[in-house]
């Protein structure tokens, strides 16, 4: 029987999997390859999904690809890797996604016969990107490289995802009780319980389900606190930079309904102190309605350390940072098949004023 520790982590990958969708991207399953015969890069096999690599076939814990391909480019798929861990995620760990990402990447054969004899044919190519997201938070090092290489972390530790952290305690907590409390041979397997909860909360349907009350109730209690989003405010943004931040929100409703109506606004961003998160916490509001939304995020430490850091070569470093990853976030809000646009612009010129309040 599957331990209560590894269902928090399954758990939290499909909750992770809801939210891709949400931020504008389709997720992927082996059935999306099946036309793609003998060329195909996705297959599923007794762990769940895998993707071709150049060297090897890789687990995907979930794998997303970005609804719109950008200009002069390829379309952008995201491998995602949920850590719920008491302890904080480590150098390996963040060296294997890239180590992941790298040999898909180099999977470049642009052209496949489907027999000898047959025509060539032109083979799609992606763009692959990793992201870890961690209830624990990320030891140095591991961020140091994943910076470096531009692999994306977000560190699901701070205050404002405890209600989803402990939605995701709670719930894998009710299920493995319930399955604790049925005869061996009557306890759904993972997969079902994973194609169930992704019947709520994905609409896919990928196989059997179980049907037990006791283990689907908390299942579905979770997916409406998702669904609703009325008390579980969670977004991603996208800078331009080697990371994607979740922000938070109690009311997340207020935000779309203010980007709806301005969807570029400044907005002012400011770094708090004296919280009880590991890391400073950031909070963005609009800069013509500060009392319109107000979203929090962490950022990663290492870049905190850019930021004010003294030192010889700091201004070169933290000019980059500026421009380049806090000048503008774009998110994206799914209303049915549409994507709505957000970008959320800031002013470099305020950063260390900011820092320093």
């Amino acid at each position: 029987m599957i331990t209560e520790a590894a269902l928090r982590g399954y758990l939290l990958e499909e909750v992770l999997a809801w939210l891709l969708r949400s931020s504008g991207y389709e997720v992927l399953t082996a059935k999306d390859d099946e036309d793609k015969k003998p060329w195909r890069v996705l297959e599923e096999r007794n762990h769940g999904l895998v993707v071709r690599g150049r060297g090897a076939w890789h687990q995907a814990d979930t794998l997303g690809q970005f609804r719109y391909v950008p200009p002069f480019s390829l379309p952008v798929r995201l491998f995602v890797e949920a850590k719920f861990t008491q302890s904080r995620v480590r150098l390996p760990t963040v060296r294997n996604g890239h180590g992941i990402v790298h040999d898909v990447n180099e999977n470049v054969m642009t052209t496949v016969a489907a027999a000898s004899d047959s025509p060539r044919r032109p083979r799609t190519r992606y763009r692959y990107n990793y992201a870890i997201f961690s209830t624990s938070g990320f030891s140095q090092d591991a961020q140091e490289f994943a910076l470096a290489h531009q692999i994306s972390l977000v560190d699901l530790s701070m205050p404002d995802f405890e209600r989803l952290r402990s939605l995701v305690f709670d719930t894998a907590g009710a299920v493995h009780a319930a399955m604790n409390a049925m005869d061996t041979a009557e306890r759904p397997k993972l997969h079902e319980i994973r194609n169930f909860l992704r019947r709520l909360l994905l609409d896919m349907w990928e196989g059997p389900a179980t049907t037990e009350p006791s283990v689907t109730a908390p299942l579905e209690v979770l997916a409406d606190s998702l669904n609703s989003r009325s008390t579980l405010g969670l977004v991603l943004a996208f800078p331009a930079a080697p990371f994607v931040l979740g922000l938070a929100s109690d009311d997340l409703y207020a935000f779309v309904d203010y980007a709806r109506r301005q969807p570029t606004h400044a907005v002012h961003l400011r770094r708090l102190r004296n919280t009880t998160a590991r890391h400073p916490v950031w909070q963005v509001s609009p800069q013509d309605e500060p009392d319109a939304y107000t979203l929090s995020f962490g950022l990663p430490e290492q870049v905190e350390a850019w930021i004010i850091d003294q030192d010889a070569g700091a201004p070169s470093r933290t000019s980059w940072v500026k421009r380049s990853m806090l000048s503008a976030m774009t998110m994206y809000w799914m209303d049915g098949d549409h994507a709505h646009t957000f970008q959320l612009r800031y002013e470099p010129a305020a950063l260390r004023r900011d820092l320093h309040s």
